[in-house]
């Protein structure tokens, strides 16, 4: 079986020949032993990775900041004066920074990358006579594959059935237009844009189903050979980083332009141009935080794993930070704010309403017949109502899911509203596979949404057609209905109306049933086939209950302002009694409008609908991207949910999309920013706490940051223009900025989220990166720093007369009081002030944090008291008494912190 040679080819072969040459059975697909020894030879269905930048060059890059250009040049400029242990001080240290900024990024970018290779592509395939749920990866050629609306082609596949099929190949030949897919053999010399038959990998179906066999996979596929890589780059870049890299330069400029006034001014005043210099370097150094984009970047990268662990993995960085100030959730109901666990529990047949019992997709449970069923039966299909029996066995043929059990446990492979009537049929005796034999199926129209019906055509005496859909689609089309006898009679369309609205105000899903008759001589099912002259069979009303942790998540999401919405495509009734069990609601009552109510509204009237409106129910595509345009008009940042083909278009559109990663299709993966793992709208309300802890941890590490780089600079301004000795100088500034700073700031990354985050109203996403309070909390803090050193460097120095001494133990003094300040801003310190004040009765525990003191005190310990560091920082030793005379600031920062704290709470 050879591959290579012929892939320019398959398109002019047919099914049949290519059947044969794959030794591929048809009817049954590939055997479990044909896909095992194919895998050994073709390998796994998957691109190999394009090698990215080497490890060298990714950590040249990191050089490649203005900061460290200064750093270099000044650290040339101090070997050109013959300094080599001051130039070998600042080129070590913006080598400890290219490393702590090349691993930081490499975990960040790995993170990502892993997290998304997490988010695995299924496909259904036939194999050994069964239809499985496969991973796309695990595909050989021979494969038989299943196509249906909304799935990622997965190989490179010549189709062999189609119905309605269409697929969005752009990405591959540019065409914009959806292709409408054929079976019949090509010319050998057909394009490859014009290859109807062909089905190629990474291309999406739009519509209708087909089947497939896989020709080529992996590299052999026509993406393949153009490029042999699909390169998968993680941007690091979000819209905070960005703030955060403007914020810097123009930071940059203001101080190169006044640390080179500061030069002119003190070379004016007579100093030596070589102790300006030393000046001017500092106050460059001084004022600029170099670790912030550092702990930004982990900051968030720690922010998307903390998501990943609760189910909802981040694609695009930036949602991570809309997800914080996020104002509007519109959710889609099934399987999000419910179980997808259908369960038929009422049905309507014969002008007669029957209870069925049981949950899920399990058999286990029974049709009441009330007092009709004798006490003993062999076969309880046989004692059916003609009615009843009919409209079950409609649920069953017309439908393409299967059930399948595992132990106890009974899963449906498809549809959850299909496996429901193959269960409810069950607890009856009607089983799929016994009424699939006695009636074949010949042909089917499967259920597009711009439709509303499924249908199927079977071999029986004579041939009929089951339709099922939902109740506006099917009665139109019906004349007649049966009576209790089996009889025909005509429909009384008010009762069947009057029953569908008992069942949707229980909160039920329902689907209408019919069939027809027709000629022998049928073998193919058109749409007008089933245009007029149905008999209805029935009605079946299931519900699908709500997950109550997403009872609890929509109550959370409202108590944190933001306001949740359900889009559904169900029956406004049925969407309101769910809508009203879940608490969506603004008011006392549910305010539901359906899609034909918007179609007429202008767009005054639709602004209006969507800021009163809870529920929106039977909504087109376009509705569903309409509303999220008029929504985000009106200054909100919606986060938009949804799993379908339809849904693309309004997940592109919205601030943040969320697709379903486990039943959602491809396209709307493709569309999406972040991805639910679990399809749970809880995991919704945790990564919109997870992403508001990251911005609240942000906040907190530009508060603890940027008082010292103030306090530094204007030591050192004060001192240069007053021509007094520095009580800093550039090495110690750049010990305190990247050592110091760095061990006790990455901790706040790790930060657990306040008491009332979610109480609080969402973040205005036009905010300012420093707030009005952040920038008094800012100065006031740098004013004090600025006191503590000038203060204590002066009483050393006059106490000492040694500079040495007096410049360390300010430094230590600084860094004392900044250990009170990081308690102060921490969940910790919050936690002891409480504790402290009997408002709580237990002090959590923080790690992390707590290690990021010790390892600071360490480090200062080893500062001070180490003579290689006193050598090349020009530190000195301190006695006992000096230390402790270092940690007396610790008294006055913790009633100014208090006072700090209360002015601007964190």
């Amino acid at each position: 079986m050879q591959l290579a040679g012929n892939s320019q080819s398959f398109h002019a072969a047919s099914g049949e020949h290519l059947a044969t040459h794959f030794q591929t059975n048809l009817e049954t697909g590939l055997t479990a032993e044909d896909v095992a020894n194919r895998y050994e030879t073709y390998g796994r269905n998957e691109l190999s990775v394009k090698p990215g930048k080497p490890a060298w060059l990714r950590f040249l890059l990191q050089f490649n900041q203005p900061l460290l250009y200064i750093l270099l040049l000044a650290g040339a400029v101090k070997a050109f004066l013959g300094s080599w242990t001051n130039a070998a001080v600042i080129w070590g240290v913006t080598v400890i920074n290219a490393i702590i900024g090349y691993v930081q990024e490499a975990k960040a970018e790995g993170a990502i990358a892993s997290l998304a290779k997490a988010v695995t592509t299924e496909t259904t395939v036939l194999r050994g006579g069964q239809m499985l749920r496969v991973q796309s990866q695990d595909l050989v050629p021979g494969d038989l594959v299943l196509l249906a609306s909304g799935d990622k082609v997965p190989a490179d596949l010549r189709l062999l059935k189609s119905r309605n099929l269409q697929v969005d190949e752009s990405a591959l030949t540019g065409e914009s237009v959806p292709v409408e897919k054929a079976i019949a053999p090509l010319p050998i010399d057909t394009p490859l844009a014009e290859r109807v038959n062909m089905a190629y990998a990474g291309s999406f179906v739009t519509f209708g189903q087909g089947t497939g066999l896989v020709v080529a996979t992996a590299g052999a596929t026509e993406v393949g050979q153009i490029s042999q890589s699909m390169e998968q780059r993680v941007n690091l870049a979000t819209p905070l980083t960005r703030k955060f890299a403007a914020f810097s330069r123009t930071l940059l400029y203001c101080i190169l332009t006044l640390a080179t006034l500061t030069f002119a001014i003190g070379l004016g005043q007579g100093e030596s141009w070589e102790y300006m210099f030393e000046a001017a370097v500092a106050l460059a150094v001084s004022a600029i935080p170099e670790g912030l984009p550092a702990v930004v970047t982990i900051t968030l990268a720690i922010g998307v794993n903390r998501m990943a662990r609760r189910n909802a993995i981040i694609r695009k960085l930036p949602a991570v930070e809309a997800l914080g100030s996020a104002t509007i959730i519109c959710s889609d109901k099934t399987g999000t704010l419910t179980e997808n666990q259908m369960t038929v529990q009422a049905i309507y047949a014969g002008v007669q309403t029957y209870r069925v019992s049981g949950s899920g997709y399990s058999p286990k449970g029974a049709i009441d017949l009330g007092d009709d069923l004798p006490e003993t039966v062999e076969t309880l299909a046989d004692h059916l109502p003609d009615p009843l029996r009919e409209c079950l066995v409609a649920g069953v043929l017309c439908n393409d899911s299967q059930l399948k059990q595992s132990g106890d446990y009974w899963t449906v492979v498809g549809d959850p509203t299909e496996g429901a009537l193959l269960a409810a049929a069950a607890k009856a005796d009607l089983h799929q596979t016994s009424m699939a034999n006695l009636m074949p199926r010949l042909d089917s129209i499967p259920f597009e949404s711009e439709y509303q019906y499924m249908a199927t055509l079977h071999d029986a005496c004579p041939r009929v057609v089951y339709v099922k859909g939902s109740v506006e689609s099917i009665l139109q089309r019906c004349a007649q209905a049966m009576t209790a006898s089996g009889q025909l009679m005509p429909l009384d369309q008010s009762a069947v109306e009057q029953a569908v609205a008992t069942m949707t105000a229980k909160g039920l899903r329902v689907l209408a049933f019919a069939r027809k008759t027709v000629a022998d001589h049928h073998h193919t099912l058109d749409h007008d086939d089933i245009q007029s002259d149905l008999v209805f069979l029935g009605l079946q009303g299931m519900i699908d209950p709500p997950r109550p942790e997403a009872i609890a998540a929509v109550h959370a999401c409202q108590s944190a302002g933001i306001q949740v919405k359900m889009i559904t495509g169900d029956h406004i009734a049925t969407a309101r009694a769910i809508a009203h069990r879940m608490g969506i609601q603004q008011s006392e009552q549910v305010v539901a409008f359906e899609g034909k109510q918007l179609v007429a509204m202008d767009d005054a009237q639709l602004a209006q609908a969507v800021t009163e409106g809870d529920v929106f129910a039977r909504v087109a595509p376009a509705q569903k991207l309409r509303l999220v345009e008029t929504l985000e008009r009106k200054g909100n940042i919606v986060a938009m949910t949804g799993d379908g083909v339809n849904d693309a278009p309004a997940l592109k559109q919205a601030d943040i999309g969320i697709a379903m990663g486990k039943n959602g299709t491809e396209v709307a993966r493709e569309a999406a920013d972040m991805l639910l793992t679990d399809d749970n709208f809880a995991s919704i309300e945790a990564a919109v706490e997870e992403g508001r802890t990251v911005y609240q941890n942000l906040r907190k590490a530009i508060a603890f940051l940027l008082p010292v780089n103030g306090g530094e600079s204007m030591t050192i301004l004060i001192s240069a223009l007053l021509a007094r000795d520095l009580p800093i100088l550039s090495l110690q500034v750049l010990w305190l900025n990247m050592i110091n700073s760095l061990t006790m700031t990455v901790p706040l990354a790790f930060e657990p989220k306040s008491a009332g985050l979610m109480q609080q109203p969402p973040r205005n996403p036009s905010e300012s990166l420093l707030t009005g309070k952040l920038l008094r909390r800012i100065l006031a803090v740098s004013l004090f720093n600025w006191v503590l050193i000038f203060g204590i460097f002066e009483w050393a120095k006059t106490t000492t007369g040694d500079l040495a001494v007096a410049r360390t133990m300010a430094i230590q003094a600084l860094v004392a009081a900044r250990i009170i300040y990081l308690l102060s801003i921490s969940q910790l310190g919050l936690s002891l002030w409480r504790f402290l004040r009997r408002r709580s009765t237990t002090i959590p525990k923080a790690p992390i944090l707590l290690a990021g003191i010790f390892g600071a005190v360490a480090l200062q310990v080893a500062f001070s008291q180490w003579g290689l560091i006193n050598t090349l920082f020009a530190t000195a030793p301190l006695t006992w008494q000096q230390w402790l005379i270092c940690l007396l600031p610790m008294l006055p920062m913790l009633p100014f912190a208090i006072l700090v704290n209360w002015l601007d709470p964190r």
